[in-house]
């Protein structure tokens, strides 16, 4: 029973949530490893891109196990301590890009989860669902906030309001993940994703993902502007001067200024 990190040599790192006995399901021991395992990510220079999944075939999250929750509440000033144990979806600015291989039960915090990863692949035998409501709670860390930016409204509220599960066909249909494949092809499909991102320029590619999120509390003439800055500040640096003599070269970049 753990969260664990795998560092490959591409400049990919998969993060497994390993506890299948309990569908991947999270108590305080293991949000606190998967704490860890975003900041170490963060952190590492020579990570470039993240997979995340679960153990086993049936279940990616089902987020908190309400067994060692449930009756037994944080003391109140926990509330107040907003940057301990910061996880993806809590609000951990993470500019690499992580992407969810879903192999199983995405539901409740599971999906929240999901819903603060960049990219989405799912197995065909996965099924989706914002639970919370069934259990006289709400979609927290970030479950209120992301499924109606990123789902039609309509559809976001059924699926925050009744809390009902859904198949990957139809989270394919509502663009709420990227592919849907056959189990055994899974894995490699996302760490395929992974693996075309590190390729590319890491400085680029933060930016590019930082720039995107925050779009979002900018106005479009701030985000232009900011755009401007970022590129000003990326033509100078070794990537660029790389990527361009790469193409002039009609070669495989190789980038370094991660």
């Amino acid at each position: 029973m753990s969260i664990d990190l795998v560092r490959h040599d591409d400049g990919v790192a998969v993060i497994t949530i390993n506890r299948p006995e309990k569908l991947n399901a999270f108590d305080a021991e293991h949000y606190a490893q998967l704490s860890d395992a975003w900041s170490e990510t963060r952190d590492d220079r020579e990570v470039r891109a993240i997979v995340i999944t679960g153990a086993g075939e049936k279940s990616f999250s089902t987020g908190a196990d309400l067994q060692t929750f449930i009756g037994n509440p944080p003391a109140l000033s926990e509330f107040w301590l907003t940057q301990k144990g910061m996880l993806l979806n809590r609000g951990l600015e993470m500019w690499k890009p992580v992407i969810a291989a879903v192999n199983g039960y995405c539901l409740g915090g599971g999906m929240t989860l999901l819903l603060a990863t960049d990219i989405r692949v799912a197995a065909s035998h996965a099924s989706f669902g914002l639970s919370e409501v069934k259990r006289g709670v709400i979609a927290a860390n970030g479950g209120t906030q992301r499924v109606i930016e990123q789902l039609p409204r309509a559809i976001a509220m059924e699926v925050l309001l009744t809390g009902d599960r859904f198949g990957a066909d139809v989270a394919e249909r509502w663009g709420l993940v990227n592919r849907v494949v056959p189990h055994e092809q899974l894995m490699e499909t996302a760490l395929g994703y992974a693996r075309r991102i590190a390729a590319n320029a890491p400085l680029a590619v933060q930016a590019a993902k930082e720039l995107a999120l925050r779009a979002r509390d900018m106005s479009l003439s701030e985000g232009l502007r900011m755009e401007q800055f970022t590129n000003r500040m990326l033509a100078a640096t070794e990537d660029a001067r790389e990527g361009r003599a790469a193409f002039k070269e009609k070669r495989e970049p190789r980038f370094v200024a991660n």
